[in-house]
């Protein structure tokens, strides 16, 4: 039976209309597939080259600081002597170059392992404390980076939940630790610390030395701020939502609620944050280091490795480039790596 529109109608005139073909039911009946938040982010952060590339950079990277003190036999603080002797001719080689020493002994039928990137000053293998150094900067990002997410979730989530007056003090320490100079920090940690460390007998803090668990502290205390706020600004905007309400309404503690409600809601920002800690926490480091605020020696890293060879640039300057262009690849990496994250994961984004 034919439809009509009623002349006084307002509605649409159906005769406008053409009725569905049966192809065109059946692209109605297809349903996207079924995925979750996490799954739809990563699908979007693989279609990302930029990412792609700088997680292919990290593994790498990773891979050979994990292998390479496997493989060299060489330590990072070791003084390189040709069987058995001190071999006074092997300073500041060349890649893959070897020294008169070293060169008669593979003339005798002797093997050398390849010096990859040379030697230092002292005679030490650079390739082995390129590797150690950048070992260094990569545990102190990500521990850096562990001590925000833990420190700032906790203490923004209960800021952020709580609100009132609970929130206004707490937001008012925020404020001030953002007002103390960390290099400051550092600096007087070190004084106080200094001889407390220095009697224990652990050898972890041994090898790492005052300075670089200051640098730990200071991130503990003062570099979780920024993460603080941006969790209590997103937690300030969805702690009235239906659900949330829903959930008071029958009996739901309030840490139950941030745990199971809140944080999951939370995780975009959480996650792109966190990532984009760890370059500048690896950067921090390399510039603390370089200044000689950074590991005792002879434990290398990266900036502390870029600080010596600065006496040699003009006839050395490959001593300075390999730590230089690591903490660029390193720290260009995690940034795009954290770019991505945040076009997958952040929902203004997504749907752009």
């Amino acid at each position: 039976m034919e439809t009509k529109k009623n002349p006084l109608s307002m509605q649409i005139d159906p005769a406008l209309f053409d009725a569905a073909t049966d192809d065109e039911k059946r692209q109605a009946d297809v349903m996207s597939e079924s995925t979750t938040f996490f799954k739809d982010g990563m699908r979007k952060l693989m279609k990302n080259p930029l990412a792609v590339g700088s997680i292919i950079v990290l593994l790498l990277i990773v891979i050979t600081i994990t292998v390479a003190p496997l493989v060299v036999p060489y330590s990072y603080s070791e003084i390189i002597k040709v069987n058995g002797r001190r071999d006074r001719t092997n300073k500041n080689l060349a890649a893959f170059e070897y020294s008169e020493m070293e060169q008669k002994y593979i003339d005798e039928g002797g093997k050398v392992f390849p010096h990859i990137m040379g030697t230092d000053s002292l005679g030490r293998d650079y390739f082995i404390r390129v590797v150690y150094g950048a070992r260094i900067s990569l545990i102190v990002g990500l521990f850096a980076s562990i001590l925000v997410l833990i420190i700032g979730v906790i203490y923004g989530s209960i800021a952020g939940y709580t609100g009132g007056r609970t929130d206004l003090i707490m937001m008012r320490i925020v404020d001030i630790i953002y007002s103390l100079p960390d290099m400051l920090i550092i600096i007087l940690l070190s004084t106080v610390l200094q001889p407390i460390l220095e009697n224990s007998h652990n050898p972890i803090v041994n090898a790492l030395g005052t300075n670089m668990i200051c640098i730990f502290i200071v991130f503990g205390l003062l570099y979780w701020v920024g993460m603080a706020r941006l969790v209590r600004g997103q937690i300030l905007t969805i702690k009235n939502n239906e659900y949330i309400l829903a959930a008071r309404s029958i009996g739901a503690k309030p840490a139950h609620i941030i745990r199971k409600h809140i944080i999951p809601n939370c995780i975009s920002v959480i996650i792109i944050t966190t990532a984009l800690q760890i370059p500048s926490a690896i950067f921090t480091e390399s510039f603390l280091s370089f200044i000689g605020m950074g590991v005792n020696a002879p434990m290398p890293s990266l900036g502390s490795l870029a600080n010596s060879a600065r006496e040699g640039l003009q006839t050395y300057p490959m001593q300075l480039v390999y730590p230089a262009v690591l903490i660029i690849l390193i720290v260009l990496s995690f940034n795009l790596l954290g770019d991505g994250l945040r076009d997958a994961f952040d929902p203004k984004l997504r749907s752009k």
